[in-house]
């Protein structure tokens, strides 16, 4: 197994103060903002799900280029308090871009997307042609 080295995480294991203060485990986010996808495949399209709390509609886009999806944005601060005292601040900001490479087998002139509650449906046609088929048995 691999696992990828973050100098941050190696500070708070060794460093007497940051393991008293963070427990072992953790996370740190060095390059800010990555909002996390879930993907599922039905027999008829794709459904990507991604989760981009406290943004709004205006603050991401959804692109297709040269048969990828391109789903950007940026995640602002809204209130950035400067005498304020955090012991622990874990939400992240930053700008995000994540990418999806489509396949022959979808219909990318068709795709749909919706955002609710802080997550982004975007669903992806299957062809005609990649839609399984059903194949009947004769017996004789």
């Amino acid at each position: 197994m691999l696992v990828k080295w973050n100098p941050l995480n190696a500070l708070a294991t060794h460093e007497p103060f940051w393991s008293d203060f963070f427990d072992a485990d953790f996370p740190v986010r060095v390059n800010g903002f990555e909002p996390k996808v879930d993907i599922k495949e039905t027999d008829k399209e794709f459904v990507i799900n991604t989760e981009l709390p406290g943004l709004d509609k205006n603050d991401f886009k959804l692109t297709v280029e040269d048969n990828v999806l391109i789903i950007e944005g940026e995640k602002k601060i809204e209130n950035e308090e400067k005498n304020e005292n955090y012991y622990r601040s874990e939400r992240s900001y930053g700008a995000f871009k994540r990418s999806f490479r489509l396949t022959d087998s979808v219909d990318s002139k068709n795709i749909n997307a919706k955002y609710k509650n802080g997550i982004l449906s975007v669903t992806i046609p299957k062809t005609e042609k990649a839609k399984p088929k059903a194949i009947e048995v004769k017996v004789s």
